[in-house]
């Protein structure tokens, strides 16, 4: 990028030391500090800290200097207050998926992140094997760990909550009368999608055990009428006829390219004339330079959802589009701090 700030020391120190950054951010929301700190708006000392989160002054002194080195919390006059983004995300009641996404990267991505570098030697994702259970993918081995499965789709409903005002902006269904959500995972898209449209129906195609806490979620929110599911391999079974848009949400960064126009041409056999496709997910830039997010959250695609995952660039749905049969593509950026946006073509 010709803009770029050039690398400085400190910039530097970041990211040798950006592990030990994130556990400050994850020890500082385990042990409850940006919590406490936002529910004193006065600030405290470092000794109330201590003694509020039971911490001795030891702990308490290396926490303090990690998060206010890294700006998460401001020292005044010896009191100690968040950063005004921290309470801001409180305040706005976004605070919870922070947490969430915390707890995602500690106890999934972090395990198999260590295999980065042999992942891309072997240009598969190595990381897997952290994982119990004999699938090739993370999607299909979950189901070996009750309890790995329920955090994981626990946290992929907050990293929706934290994208999906910007598919709800973005996916113009008018004139639509059904969605098919390929790959719809517990149904979080489409619960979104159904209370932002409410003359539209939608059907959930996931693998079996999927689909049955879709039916659960889409029960809790009063939209069994309009929200279906329907149990499916997306790749090997055909998607059912009778709808008029098919909906690849967060679902096209899983698979390689070449997987990725099959999928998109059983999107295009099921679609009648005139049908849409609409791809949502976190797009990198077609320059190959950004944004910062696509770059580091592909440490997680390359190790652990599957052999060839990857963000990919906006041109690339382009080249799939044009590849299955469909025209007009679209391209729909989110314009927010992550890197989401929908991409759409016609039948």
């Amino acid at each position: 990028m010709a803009d770029a700030t050039p690398l400085t020391t400190d910039g530097l120190v970041r990211i040798l030391f950006g592990s030990s950054a994130f556990q400050m951010l994850n020890a500082g929301t385990r042990l409850g500090l940006f919590a406490l700190l936002h529910r004193q708006p006065g600030g405290l000392s470092a000794e109330e800290i201590g003694r509020e989160l039971g911490l001795e002054p030891r702990p308490v002194q290396i926490l303090l200097l990690g998060t206010t080195a890294l700006e998460l919390t401001v020292r005044q006059d010896e009191r100690y207050h968040n950063a005004d983004l921290l309470d801001g995300l409180f305040e706005d009641g976004t605070w919870d998926i922070v947490e969430d996404l915390i707890a995602y990267e500690e106890q999934i991505v972090r395990p198999a992140e260590v295999d980065f570098t042999e992942s891309l030697r072997a240009n598969t994702n190595v990381g897997l094997r952290r994982i119990k259970g004999t699938g090739t993918d993370l999607y299909h081995r979950l189901s070996a760990d009750p309890d790995l499965e329920q955090l994981f789709y626990r946290c992929m409903r907050s990293w929706s909550r934290l994208s999906n005002p910007v598919l709800v902006e973005k996916a113009d269904l008018t004139g639509v009368r059904r969605v098919l959500d390929v790959g719809g995972g517990d149904g979080v898209n489409a619960i979104a999608l159904a209370q932002a449209n409410p003359g539209v129906e939608f059907t959930v195609l996931d693998l079996p055990g999927t689909v049955e806490i879709a039916r659960r979620k889409i029960a809790e929110h009063g939209l069994t009428e309009r929200i279906s599911v329907r149990a499916a391999d997306i790749f090997t079974d055909a998607y059912p006829l009778g709808h008029d848009c098919v909906l690849f949400a967060n679902q096209l960064v899983i698979w390689s390219p070449e997987e990725n126009v099959s999928l998109l041409r059983k999107a295009y056999a099921a679609l009648p004339e005139g049908g849409r496709v609409l791809v949502f997910n976190a797009m990198s830039d077609d320059s190959g330079d950004g944004p910062l997010y696509a770059a580091l959250d592909n440490v997680y695609f390359a190790t652990l959802p599957a052999a060839s995952s990857t963000i990919y660039r906006w041109g690339q749905y382009e080249e799939w589009f044009g590849a299955a049969g469909f025209v007009e593509a679209e391209r729909l950026p989110g314009l927010r701090w992550t890197p989401h946006g929908v991409i759409s073509a016609v039948k």
